[in-house]
């Protein structure tokens, strides 16, 4: 027997050696024995086609700020509190969380996972499970690209009140006076907030069928929001990532200083007790339960591709699980305590109009000998106010000075941030500095989200071949024009209802489908096997019966249960806006125009159409289908050594012949482009790369000896796992 020679060999799994028929130098021939332990390796512990170079995150800090910008977002200050208020105070927790458990977090694992374990962009992820799924890439990207176009006129809003903050007086404190120093008839009939609103902001058109012309202050806001996007995500999370620091804890700066300020001013613990006072018979109404699963869906920011293109940019070992449970939280406690920080305001400003009302009440009971003098007391004033029947009351004119009523009338959405809390603003001592504070924390907000969402289209547009060969910050000058061009429709005096509608619309229904074939397609067809595995290789902990119950059933039930509600709400209830009347001062609901109505319903239809038709394309050949990248890969996830050389030598004979004339990325089914086949080109633009974090260790390939002895090279794929000492005995 030979001397034992041991060999340093990566871990490669499973190596058979040949027969070694080379004569040794003593004239005897020998067999080589490799000698592997066992090793337990993932379904799809394969290589899957990724970019070896693909950015990477600088510090597990960025990954957690931006994950955290871009699911804490405008939705979590103006959106959630009215919900609350709305849907049973307190008892809205319960939904809330409920569905928080059993579908926000599942499908955020699954986005995350997916993106880590692919580590490529939405585009590139479905393609790889299965190539007649790469319309869920598509549809996602223009889902995404609909959402963007509005979400920066929002941003595009705030800058001009942030701008006005710095005025003293604040220009929306007082109604504007005519020559004859009289208050405008229209902010006389409405509210100071609200004139600058409607009149001086967005200067509003009567209806949607007279838009008027462009409002150059807000176009020159536009240009300024979206220059500013562009130069945040020109060069992906290099040049983004340094910005989260500041878009994602600046806004849990300003909540806590609002906070302190808010709940020492008087109608605090009012506003607080009429939003958090429980209202359990509120839980049998199933709109509660459909809003609760509405909000904890598009407060994560699902579906939009951005969770994917986060998650690819960490390292193969992150532990996503824990992340995700982390971002959860995060989100959810974010999201009460902006309530609390709102309400708490909001209670002050109502205390403060009902102290208005009361007072006008005083004077003109005075004047009718009603009451004795101006400084009655409040027992007083109810009592004569009991004694006074419902036609005095009208014929006095008096006012109901309700507190539950003024706080009843809390909006949501726009109306919330630039109508009622400037008007809860304007009666803080040092008005301009919380101004400034509340819109900058508001720019905050929207420049993170604005980040996710653009960033998860642009990666999803960079798994295309064709694209992926020109300059990042070209491609994403260009998106940021076209954007910036077709947000002229904002920029007119229908501007805010086209807002709504896009809000409406474009990103309602196209979105409850992609996340729910998501889930279709990594459970049903990737396979829940393989990626609780897949989540098992990458942080070693194995998802459990929480996890399957939701992925499997729980979590695909609520999205059919969203989507059928929705467009069951959208056929049973006409569409309307909320059309501005200036000869009364109110805001009208109309009916959307016919034509508005074929706009939106293209909106839909072209965000769920490409999962269609791309299946229908791929199934019955029209598009080629690259099966080295995608059919291939996958097959050879249940191969042995002894047949995968076979298999390897079959499909190069058909690759060499097909990829010659194969143009086509990964968005037709093609080629996913990896470093080797680019030039080195342009290195000073890359950023931080995954192979710049890892340190790769110099392994012996186990076939590299056998090579030299004579036998055939099996091409089975490394892994960069540490390596262990193998045996090798000469017999």
């Amino acid at each position: 027997m030979a001397a034992t020679k041991i060999i340093d060999a990566p871990r490669n799994g499973h190596e058979m050696a040949p027969l070694n028929t080379r004569a040794r130098g003593d004239g005897t021939h020998g067999v080589t024995i490799v000698l592997t332990a066992p090793q337990r390796n993932s379904v799809q512990s394969v290589d899957i086609p990724g970019e070896p170079d693909r950015a990477a995150w600088s510090g597990k800090m960025q990954f957690f700020l931006s994950i955290i910008g871009y699911s804490v977002g405008l939705g979590n200050i103006w959106r959630f509190p009215y919900l609350c208020q709305q849907n049973g105070g307190g008892a809205f927790l319960i939904p809330f969380m409920i569905m928080l458990v059993l579908e926000g977090i599942p499908l955020f694992l699954i986005e995350l996972g997916m993106g880590q374990r692919m580590r490529l962009g939405a585009l590139g992820v479905w393609n790889t499970i299965h190539p007649w799924l790469g319309g869920i890439g598509i549809s996602s990207c223009i889902v995404t690209l609909f959402v963007a176009l509005y979400y920066n006129v929002i941003i595009t809003w705030v800058f001009y009140y942030l701008f006005n903050s710095f005025r003293y007086p604040l220009p929306w404190s007082t109604c504007p006076t005519n020559g004859t120093g009289f208050e405008l008839e229209e902010c006389a009939k409405s509210s100071e907030t609200t004139y600058f609103w409607y009149r001086t902001t967005l200067d509003a058109a009567p209806s949607m069928d007279e838009p008027g012309g462009l409002k150059w202050w807000i176009v020159l806001c536009l240009l300024l929001s979206w220059t500013i996007v562009f130069f945040i995500v020109m060069k992906g999370i290099q040049s983004s990532g340094k910005v989260v620091y500041f878009t994602s804890l600046f806004p849990y700066i300003v909540l806590t200083i609002f906070f302190i300020r808010g709940i020492t001013l008087r109608g605090a613990g009012a506003g607080l007790m009429h939003m958090y006072t429980p209202k359990v018979e509120k839980l049998l109404e199933p709109t509660v339960w459909l809003d609760a699963a509405t909000q904890v869906f598009y407060s994560f920011g699902l579906a939009f591709g951005s969770l994917i293109a986060f998650g690819s940019y960490n390292t193969p070992k992150n532990n996503c699980v824990r992340d995700v449970l982390l971002v959860s939280v995060c989100n959810a406690v974010t999201a009460i305590y902006a309530s609390v920080v709102i309400f708490a305001i909001l209670g002050f400003k109502a205390t403060v109009n009902v102290d208005r009302c009361v007072a006008s009440n005083t004077d003109i009971l005075v004047k009718n000998a009603l009451l004795p003098f101006k400084n009655a007391s409040s027992e007083d004033y109810d009592s004569v106010m009991q004694k006074i029947n419902g036609t005095e009351f009208e014929a006095l004119h008096l006012s109901e000075c309700s507190l539950s009523k003024e706080l009843d009338n809390a909006a949501e959405g726009t109306g919330l941030a630039f109508i009622v809390f400037t008007q809860a603003i304007v009666e803080l001592p040092g008005a301009p500095f919380w101004a400034v504070l509340f819109f900058t924390m508001l720019l905050s907000l929207g420049l993170g989200s604005q980040i996710g969402i653009l960033e998860g289209m642009l990666c999803t547009l960079f798994d295309i071949d064709i694209i992926k060969r020109v300059k990042k910050q070209h491609v994403t000058g260009v998106v940021c024009l076209f954007c910036f061009i077709v947000g002229f429709i904002f920029c007119t005096g229908a501007g805010e209802y086209w807002l709504k509608m896009f809000d409406s619309f474009a990103g309602t229904i196209g979105l409850v489908v992609v996340a729910l074939m998501e889930m279709i397609a990594v459970i049903f067809i990737y396979g829940h096997e393989r990626f609780t595995e897949d989540i098992y290789q990458m942080t070693g902990y194995r998802p459990g019966v929480y996890w399957q119950m939701t992925w499997r059933y729980i979590g695909p039930v609520i999205m059919v249960c969203i989507l059928v509600s929705s467009i069951v709400f959208m056929v049973i209830r006409n569409p309307t806006y909320g059309a501005w009347n200036a000869e009364k001062g109110i805001v009208e609901q109309k009916d959307y125009p016919n034509w508005v109505m074929g706009i939106a319903l293209a909106m839909i239809l072209a965000g769920v159409l490409p999962m269609p038709i791309v299946f229908l394309m791929r199934s019955f050949q029209c598009l080629k289908v690259d099966l080295d990248i995608h059919q291939g890969s996958i097959r050879r996830n249940e191969t042995t050594a002894s047949t995968k050389e076979m298999i390897d030598n079959d499909d190069d004979q058909d690759d060499d012949e097909d990829d010659e004339n194969d143009f086509s990325g990964p968005a037709l089914g093609g080629h996913v482009k990896t470093q080797s086949d680019f030039s080195d080109e342009d290195e000073e633009d890359k950023p931080m790369t995954m192979r710049m974090m890892m340190m790769r260790s110099t392994t012996i390939n186990a076939a590299t000896p056998l090579k030299k002895l004579g036998g055939n090279h099996l091409n089975v794929p490394t892994s960069r796992k540490q390596n262990y000492k193998k045996d090798a005995y000469d017999v």
